[in-house]
């Protein structure tokens, strides 16, 4: 025996010699024959390894691919040594395959035998299945693989459909109707604006300023279709129920027919129409539409418009008095009925109005009349549980530089808008004849108050800006808030309380 062999046996201990002993079983019947000295001349690790005796030249020119076992068979011992008798560092096993496959060195059938030898993928140079990715395809299902559908996350960052006219959300037989729902999302941070108010005070022509479209327009394009000149000759109504509209801002906005109009009151008699049954004369008829529609704007509504063309009418403060009476309650929780997520528990939820004076003169812009009409409008609301005063303010919009914040102490929600037409006019008229001066050609004509897209500037800015409080005891997406109205609207065409009204009226 060589030195290399037998020399120091004493060193490494019985332990060792022991490991050396299942080495040799591992070398094969080849290598167990050898001599010592030439079986250590003759000795390759890879011949070794691959039980082939050839020369490896051929196969080290190329770039070698290292090739791992698994991590559960790292941790096992080695069992295998030098034949020398030199210890062997504690390290996984590294094969050196080369990347061409076509040359594959013979297995000896006693490898396939032995435990401790490479596995089958290894031997034939494929990389090895890691645990950790079994683990991870153990926890995938079928359901998890489909929740990151790349065409469902694509649908979740469009856009939404943009609206470019209004649609019906009650049509003019009083009948709820379903087409706004696929304009709606799952998503919470809106603001509902309605609006009320007698026939021609231009309700139509202030929602679609509003909302999405701009004074120097051309109002047969306007998403809220305005009065045509035909129908103001006729004296008849433009907008029939109630008219739907969601700006990208998600700003709903809730045109009505007028109330009490006599024009919905002449064609109910001219045109022969039955009267449903609960229901004796035509003008019974038409006032209930009108609190119906304007009871279910403060039921769903944050902020709810009340147009007028001129100050004011006293039976139009009577009727919204009246629709506040018969205002269905704020239904409770379903799934909890200890308290609401918001507000106080059963408090009853009021929106905010706000009073619109269209087509102003221009001494209703001086600050002493201005005072009064908010004088006035508080006196009639004094017992009114609707929000008018403290939600918007004209002394915050800087069109009365000189007042102070404290010229109006019961300053209500009230808004002025002059006349449209007025803003291309010169006002230096008289008796047909323009008064022109050189001196003041270019200058604008005075006119007592901002430009009209000024003031509608300021009103929307003001709109926007108001409290958006809760509707109900659960918080409502643009979804829920459509189901829930229409529960509301179905609610209010069998209330009893406006049944009994009715009974009372006629």
């Amino acid at each position: 025996m060589s030195e290399s062999g037998h020399s120091q046996p004493g060193m490494y201990g019985p332990g060792r010699r022991r490991r050396r002993r299942r080495g040799d079983r591992d070398i094969g019947p080849a290598c167990q024959n050898l001599s010592g000295p030439s079986r250590d001349r003759d000795y390759q690790p890879r011949e070794r390894r691959d039980g082939s005796e050839e020369s490896p030249a051929p196969l080290i020119q190329k770039t070698p691919i290292i090739l791992a076992k698994p991590p559960g068979e790292r941790a096992k011992p080695l069992q295998t040594t030098a034949v020398s008798g030199a210890p062997v560092l504690d390290k996984p096993i590294m094969l050196m395959k080369a990347r061409d496959d076509t040359v594959k060195p013979p297995t000896p059938p006693e490898a396939t035998t032995q435990p401790s030898g490479p596995s089958k993928v290894e031997r034939e140079g494929q990389r090895p299945t890691q645990p950790v990715y079994q683990i991870q395809n153990r926890g995938m299902s079928a359901s998890a693989s489909s929740a990151v559908d790349p065409l469902v996350g694509q649908s979740k960052l469009i856009p939404p459909e943009k609206m470019k006219h209004s649609i019906k959300l009650v049509d003019e037989q009083m009948n709820w109707c379903d087409s706004a729902m696929e304009y709606l999302r799952d998503q919470t941070d809106m603001l509902v604006v309605g609006v009320i108010g007698l026939q021609g005070t231009g309700k139509s022509t202030v929602m679609s300023l509003l909302s999405a479209n701009a004074p120097e327009e051309d109002q047969r394009g306007y998403v809220f279709r305005a009065q045509t000149q035909e129908m103001k000759e006729r004296g008849g109504n433009q907008s029939t129920g109630i008219d739907f509209f969601i700006t990208q801002e998600r700003i709903i906005f809730l045109d009505t027919q007028p109330v009490l109009s006599p024009a919905i009151l002449d064609h109910l008699i001219n045109n022969d129409r039955k009267l449903p049954p609960e229901y004796n004369q035509p003008y019974t008829y038409v006032e209930m539409q009108s609190l119906q529609i304007a009871s279910f704007l403060f039921t769903v509504c944050h902020v709810v418009i009340v147009v007028q063309d001129w100050f004011t009418d006293l039976n139009l403060y009577r009727f919204l008095q009246t629709a506040e009476m018969l205002k269905p309650s704020t239904p409770s929780a379903n799934h909890d009925s200890t308290g609401s997520s918001g507000g106080e528990d059963g408090a009853e939820y009021y929106p905010h109005i706000v009073f619109l004076q269209n087509k102003s003169r221009r001494e209703d812009f001086c600050p002493r009349n201005l005072k009064d009409m908010h004088m006035v409008v508080d006196k009639l609301m004094a017992h009114s549980h609707l929000k008018y005063k403290g939600s918007l303010s004209m002394l915050d919009c800087n069109i009365f530089p000189g007042l102070g914040q404290n010229y109006m102490t019961p300053e209500v929600n009230m808004f002025l808008l002059p006349m449209q037409d007025m803003d291309g006019e010169d006002n230096l008229t008289k008796s047909g004849s323009t008064l022109t001066y050189p001196l003041f050609s270019l200058l604008p004509g005075y006119k007592g108050h901002p430009s009209f897209s000024t003031m509608i500037s300021k009103l929307r800015s003001q709109i926007l800006a108001m409290p958006r409080c809760q509707l109900s005891h659960t918080i409502l997406t643009e979804k829920n808030w459509f189901h829930y109205a229409a529960r509301i609207w179905d609610g209010v065409k069998k209330s009893s309380a406006l049944s009994e009204y009715s009974r009372l009226l006629g």
